[in-house]
């Protein structure tokens, strides 16, 4: 608790808190369009084999007589005829489209391009066989999440939030903006991968460099605005999309503005929680001092000192000495624990989240409408998350979310596939309900992890009303520990309990 009664000396959540923590979150509006760009980049419109350049027949004809028909009656996307077939169409794959020869597409695709004019499908031909190497590069830029988390997690806890941050807002700008130019798919992949990169740094950094500035009754406050405003970014990534439907326009309007959140980051203020855990205690107070002046405390900030601090936080000091590595994570039994159960329920939501979210045109409705209305079951399901959280707990907000999205998701694969509105329905209350999850991992990761590791369910334990472990001991040292609220219940019923032994005369 000693590193929460500075905050609040230096003004709780004043002017400096709710600055901060509106410019941090600014990026987070366009992390739904790069987590989810390629719905959009790499849609696949209708196509069909372009004929010979050479066939004199009029368009439509040339058409007809070059495609074989599907047997539901359409044009096929990946066959066509060797040679044009004579007389009228032959509707819904009949004998007569079988005695015809038929070949791959060797001159190219016609696209419809009504909907999507441009897309990273349409200018490489990423259909038929090559048609896997659209999922590659949504893969690789998963890839480059993977690698992120890891490795900028580790800077972050080495180097700091803020600075890591800056770095990301840069290598996000660049990247994107080099995607945005890319000539071939090669290119384009390697720089979605490096993308991906720094997407999941920014992702966690935000929510750790908000956590640590901000008093414990907060914590939860935060991390459902951080929801929100992820969840807006999907209402944004809509209309953008649908605005700006050209893939290269639009991969440069979400890049661009991150060269303003790299401008704007050098004024953050580095996590003082950040510093005593590293040992920087002459950084912690000037950290404090100046976030005090912001807030208006100047004459409390004023009265602390290095004494003072030494007083406050002489166990983090102490326990604090040692340089914690990710290899604790395998080496404390609390933080191996805590480590295989939270990297279970990141698996979970995430693997179940992104394949509901990178599959919007396998709905069958507008693809620009179904990312409006995931955006929108967000609301509610964060809503109600929020309160779960507050009165009853991580544990159980993390359990209700994951029970009820698998459960959505396991009665969608017996529906029948013609049973469009029932299979939407259940997708979308399944995609609430993993944004609930994902709003309580994100908070949960952080309060569980100690500050020297902390940017790396029914067995997890309960934060609410728990100070921020600093260290590996404090973790160990909170194993049993009931929560702060939980000691203040049972203070209060202690003479309750003496006064009704009292009336029965024990």
């Amino acid at each position: 608790m000693a590193f929460n009664d500075l905050l609040m000396q230096v003004g709780g959540v004043g002017r400096f808190q709710q600055i901060q923590v509106a410019l941090v979150l600014l990026p987070v509006l366009l992390m739904a369009s790069h987590n989810t760009l390629q719905n959009f980049t790499a849609a696949i419109p209708t196509h069909h084999c372009r004929p010979p350049a050479n066939t004199s027949l009029s368009k439509d004809k040339g058409l007809e007589a070059w495609l074989p028909r599907s047997r539901s009656g359409q044009p096929e996307s990946c066959l066509r005829f060797t040679s044009p077939q004579a007389g009228p169409p032959f509707p819904n794959g009949t004998e007569a489209n079988s005695t015809g020869t038929t070949e791959p597409c060797t001159d190219g695709w016609i696209y419809d391009n009504s909907t999507f004019p441009s897309t990273i499908v349409t200018e490489w031909d990423l259909v038929c066989s090559q048609r896997a190497l659209r999922q590659l590069a949504q893969s690789l830029y998963m890839v480059g999440v993977l690698l992120g988390a890891m490795l900028f997690g580790y800077l972050a806890d080495r180097l700091g939030r803020r600075k890591v941050l800056i770095l990301n807002y840069l290598q996000t700008a660049v990247s994107g903006t080099c995607a945005a130019f890319a000539p071939n798919f090669s290119t384009y992949c390697v720089f979605r991968l490096l993308s991906g990169m720094s997407m999941a740094s920014i992702a966690l950094n935000c929510m750790t460099l908000n956590m640590e500035w901000m008093p414990i009754h907060t914590r939860a406050h935060v991390g459902t605005l951080n929801g929100y405003v992820y969840s807006t970014g999907q209402f944004l990534l809509a209309g953008v999309a649908y605005a700006v439907p050209h893939w290269r326009h639009l991969q440069l309007l979400v890049s661009v503005p991150f060269f303003a959140f790299f401008i704007y980051s050098w004024f953050f203020i580095e996590s003082a929680r950040w510093y005593s855990s590293s040992g920087r205690l002459d950084l912690t107070l000037r950290a404090l001092q100046r976030v005090a002046r912001i807030n208006g405390k100047r004459e409390e900030g004023d009265k602390l000192s290095m004494e003072v601090l030494r007083a406050s936080l002489q166990k983090e000091l102490t326990t604090g000495k040692g340089r914690a590595s990710a290899m604790e994570l395998l080496r404390c039994p609390p933080l191996r624990h805590l480590f295989l159960c939270l990297s279970m329920v990141w698996f979970a939501t995430s693997f179940a989240y992104y394949g509901l979210v990178m599959d919007l045109q396998g709905f069958g409705v507008s693809i620009y409408l179904i990312q409006v209305i995931f955006g929108a079951v967000d609301l509610p399901s964060k809503f109600v998350c929020f309160f779960v959280i507050n009165f009853l707990g991580r544990r159980t907000a993390q359990m209700a979310s994951l029970l009820l999205a698998g459960i959505c998701i396991l009665v969608n694969g017996v529906i029948p596939r013609d049973q469009i509105i029932v299979r939407t329905s259940l997708a979308v209350l399944g995609k609430g309900c993993l944004a609930s999850s994902f709003n309580c991992i994100f908070l949960y990761t952080g309060e569980l992890y100690p500050t020297v590791i902390r940017a790396v369910t029914a067995l997890l334990p309960e934060t609410l009303g728990q100070p921020l472990p600093d260290t590996v001991q404090d973790l160990e040292s909170r194993k049993g520990k009931p929560s702060q609220q939980q000691q203040e219940q049972q203070k209060q019923m202690v003479p309750l309990q003496t006064s009704a032994q009292e009336k029965n005369g024990l």
